[in-house]
């Protein structure tokens, strides 16, 4: 594999952080830019957002986006919750693919819509124009560099989750990081910034140590814990909105380092403050059971489940949560309710693969419960969704010789 598409595939992971996340920005110079804590609409449209109710998120960042038509924060605003929103339509926004590199090779539900697309490339592209003409006044002005950041490091997830296209989003996903190191150096106590340059350190010192030299040729280095150390602070010290993405992404990369106790308490503040966002809540299950506690992550899961049913929650994709359920039940040998799980998860997820290996699954409890026509039933479904899958060469296995649980 080529050294910089591992290195855009790290970067593409560090921007979908999971869920809901989007880059948001600060300020500290006298041209006060739109923000979360000065502005009610902005601050409406994103109590919304985190809350993953995107419609109402838009009318309202389109509503200061046109009060305020010369601000480039305020466009980064709208861009970011059109991307998320086409992010997760397409189901790229699956956190427990990104606890491990399985996202890599993980295709999305549904295609792009190429009016996002355009609305996507229309967004970024005003917003640069307003950031280099504030760049063109003063060439040092950090709100305009940390807002070019933004809206590079933007670009980068779409074209890296969106489109695939991994070389485009590292040439982009680098220049928001170089724009950003210059936003600190201008001025150091600009929180904010750390929120990118952290998420980068991490994810460079992650690289296998060849692709991390051949990324040090080209002067790009990394260090996990600074990028950890980074994170923390924007999480405690940086504008509202910047913490809650900093929070996000601490998160997740806690979770890949097996931190499973510090990566708890900070999904749960994030679930507390947005308890509309199933995503939130599903992370929490999904860490709880991560970290061997798998009673806990049971009842975390059916709370979860029965939100999405009752309709607690602004969106929500079942699926994910029932299987996250149907994996803890299994974990404690409670496999006739593994069973009912992963049959939910298989009968509402819209993602071939992910049926196949919810069916899979379901199979197998129906193995381990003695109930083998049911458990052959599930094995034929797996085959006829794809013959060809590594789920449908186990699928005729276990045809032939039934499941044992280890």
């Amino acid at each position: 594999m080529p050294p910089y598409r591992r290195w855009s595939y790290f970067l593409a992971l560090s921007w979908l952080l999971v869920l809901f996340v989007t880059p948001l920005v600060a300020a500290t110079s006298a041209a006060t830019p739109t923000r979360y804590e000065n502005d009610t609409t902005t601050r409406k449209g994103f109590d919304y957002f985190y809350n993953m109710e995107y419609d109402k998120a838009l009318k309202e960042l389109d509503a200061a986006q046109r009060a305020h038509p010369d601000d480039p924060f305020a466009v980064n605003h709208v861009l970011g919750c059109v991307i998320f929103k086409e992010l997760y339509r397409i189901g790229a926004l699956d956190t427990e693919a990104y606890a491990s590199d399985s996202f890599v090779n993980k295709r999305n539900v549904q295609p792009l819509d190429p009016k996002v697309t355009e609305q996507v490339k229309q967004l970024g592209d005003q917003a640069l124009a307003l950031e280099q003409a504030q760049l063109n006044q003063n060439p040092n002005n950090p709100d305009a560099l940390y807002a070019r950041g933004v809206t590079r490091s933007m670009r980068a997830l779409y074209l890296a989750m969106g489109q695939r296209a991994w070389l485009a989003a590292l040439r982009s996903a680098m220049a928001a990081r170089h724009d950003q190191e210059h936003v600190l150096e201008l001025d150091p106590k600009y929180v904010d910034a750390k929120n990118v340059i952290g998420v980068h350190q991490y994810v460079v010192g992650s690289l296998s140590f060849p692709v991390k030299m051949a990324a040090a040729v080209t002067g790009i280095s990394g260090n996990k814990q600074k990028g950890l150390d980074y994170l923390r602070e924007v999480s405690a010290h940086g504008s509202p909105d910047v913490r809650t993405d900093a929070k996000i992404e601490l998160a997740l990369f806690l979770r890949r380092e097996q931190k499973y106790g510090e990566a708890i308490q900070v999904v749960a503040q994030v679930q507390q403050q947005y308890p509309r966002n199933f995503m939130a809540a599903a992370e929490y299950a999904h860490l709880l059971n991560a970290s061997g506690q798998g009673q806990a992550a049971i009842t975390a899961y059916r709370h979860v489940v029965a939100g999405c049913q009752s309709g607690s929650y602004a969106v929500c994709q079942i699926y994910l949560p029932a299987f996250g359920l149907g994996e803890a039940l299994r974990g404690q040998r409670q496999y006739e309710d593994a069973a009912h799980a992963y049959d939910l998860a298989a009968s509402t997820s819209p993602d071939p693969e992910f049926r196949q290996k919810a069916t899979l699954a379901a199979g197998q409890m129906y193995d381990v419960l003695k109930n083998r026509n049911t458990a052959l039933e599930k094995y034929r479904a797996v085959i006829a969704e794809n013959s060809d899958s590594g789920q449908a060469e186990l699928a005729r296995h276990y045809m032939k010789e039934a499941y044992k649980s280890p």
